[in-house]
């Protein structure tokens, strides 16, 4: 029997949205296991970055899942090389506003294949600030 396939993803999946899941799906399909690598609340504080959502409650969203096998935190830039290192991962896959900025892991993993998908029509930010406009126009009404 074939070697099962081993696909990973990493990102902050704040307010999961459409987009999301396509490219949840699209990375899904490309293997038989979907591993989601999980920006923490603390790493995104170190990246400037703060999410809606705590990191419990984005990780129960995205374990329901279909999709989804398997849902890890990222506590660190470095975390990609471990994962990839630990679950044998074949293909691991960012959405493209990351096009070249992770090329560099087929160093340490020659065998490894990066994809980065094209960003959907929604995004996270974008959801929030709509939200933000929306709140606001509440409070002056």
């Amino acid at each position: 029997m074939d070697k099962e396939k081993v696909v990973l993803v990493a990102g902050t999946f704040d307010i999961l949205h459409e987009s999301h899941i396509n490219m949840l799906r699209n990375a899904r399909n490309l293997g038989d296991k979907l591993i989601v690598m999980l920006s923490t609340d603390e790493f995104n504080a170190g990246k400037g970055k703060k999410a809606y959502q705590d990191y419990d409650t984005r990780k129960y969203v995205l374990e329901a899942v279909r999709y989804v096998d398997l849902v890890v935190p990222e506590q660190s830039w470095d975390d990609k090389s471990l994962y990839i290192d630990m679950f044998g991962v074949d293909i691991f896959a960012m959405g493209d506003d990351w096009k070249g900025k992770f090329d560099f892991l087929k160093e340490q993993f020659p065998e490894l294949k990066i994809m980065y998908f094209p960003r959907g029509k929604t995004s996270s930010s974008k959801i929030k600030e709509e939200l933000g406009k929306l709140n606001n126009q509440e409070t002056k009404d």
